[in-house]
């Protein structure tokens, strides 16, 4: 009997140093990036930003909203099943004539979740492109919604400025921004990213990384300003060591608001007193719970920032390309509108892959989610 028990604890120990094995093997993929170091980290540790090896957010942000533990979000996780989380058909797209996309108009085009590409006179921007249709670092465990999927790295034209927020999956995706590197002359994003995508073979001057109320003057009339949001980052099990943020692009004619990922805080009206009003606030919005209230907009929340930016208009994305949270997949554009019409507040409803005309404030939408 001992000696069978033995057996079966030698076995146990061999299965579970096999598991570590396995996982740490595959923690070597290039797909998790690469941690900041040398000039970076030192650049980084003199981040006011930064304290006690970190990134902090301008205000306590606890990962969980009172009341709630991490232990009954995995187990909600693994066993409560939720309705609608995804569509039941496809969801309805359009896909871009980039042929015969005219170069010098203004104009947006929206990929799913928050993933889009800008013209605005002369300049073309795409931001946090995610065209794998995958949003993990597992193959296959967070497919994209059948009719989300409408462009590929090589269908877009030449990029003088790709942005990325934060390096969470869903915004940077590995597989992407690879097939992008012959197309992209610029990348700006926060600090420590850049470590990531040199890790990905993009050249270091190519990269450039800003903290929070950093600007970048991209040529003589074109300003980049990098600005707060309430996140946190990481793609492996060390969180924070790069810095999540929006942008607020500003040229002779236009100002647009590019949000990030981020939970409803003061900063925003901050932001609006400093740089408003914006002609266009492009908004997160989905992905949400009450349990994580404090790192993402609930939808009423993304028309009260709207307001607090003084935004003309405001477009809501991520939403309608992968289930990341537990509400039904249409709940974001539904309760956003509902709040906007309540607000009267302009929001702009396209289709994955239709064209926003920038200059058109009389341009429709169908809300085609209904």
């Amino acid at each position: 009997m001992k000696k069978k028990i033995k057996k079966m604890l030698i076995g146990f120990l061999v299965l579970m140093t096999l598991m570590i094995l396995g996982i740490w093997g595959y923690m070597q993929h290039p797909i998790f990036g690469k941690a900041p170091s040398g000039e970076r980290l030192e650049r980084i540790q003199k981040s006011p930003n930064y304290r006690n090896g970190q990134f902090h957010n301008l205000t306590e942000t606890p990962s969980l909203a009172e009341g709630y533990t991490m232990f009954g979000v995995f187990w909600d996780f693994l066993f409560t099943k939720y309705p609608n989380v995804v569509p039941l058909d496809s969801i309805p797209s359009v896909k871009p004539d980039w042929k015969n996309l005219d170069p010098d108009e203004d104009l947006l085009i929206w990929f799913g979740h928050s993933s889009y590409y800008i013209q605005l006179e002369g300049k073309k921007y795409l931001i946090d492109p995610v065209f794998s249709g995958n949003a993990s670092p597992l193959a296959g465990t967070n497919r994209a919604f059948p009719g989300s999927e409408i462009a590929t790295a090589a269908d877009l034209p030449e990029i003088d400025y790709m942005l990325i927020t934060h390096d969470h999956y869903d915004h940077l995706d590995h597989k992407t921004v690879i097939d992008l590197i012959p197309k992209v002359k610029k990348v700006i994003t926060g600090l420590g990213v850049g470590a990531h995508l040199e890790h990905w073979g993009y050249a270091k001057e190519k990269i450039t990384e800003l903290d929070w109320n950093e600007s970048l003057k991209l040529d003589d009339s074109i300003q980049i300003y990098a600005v707060p949001g309430r996140h946190f980052s990481g793609r492996t099990f060390k969180r924070n060591n790069t810095l999540w943020v929006s942008f607020v692009l500003e040229t002779p004619k236009s100002k647009i608001f590019i949000g990030g990922d981020s939970g409803y805080d003061s900063h925003f009206k901050k932001i609006g007193e400093e740089f408003g009003p914006f002609d266009l606030a492009i908004l997160e919005n989905g992905q949400y719970d009450e349990k994580w209230k404090y790192i993402h907009f609930l939808p009423e929340e993304v028309v009260k920032v709207a307001q607090e930016l003084k935004a003309k208009r405001f477009m809501p994305v991520h939403n309608s390309k992968f289930k990341l949270g537990n509400h039904p997949w249409d709940d974001p554009m539904k309760r956003v509108t509902v709040e906007a019409d309540k607000q009267n507040a302009s929001v702009l409803t396209p289709k994955i892959g239709e064209k926003i005309k920038l200059n058109d404030e009389k341009q429709v939408f169908e809300r085609w989610w209904e």
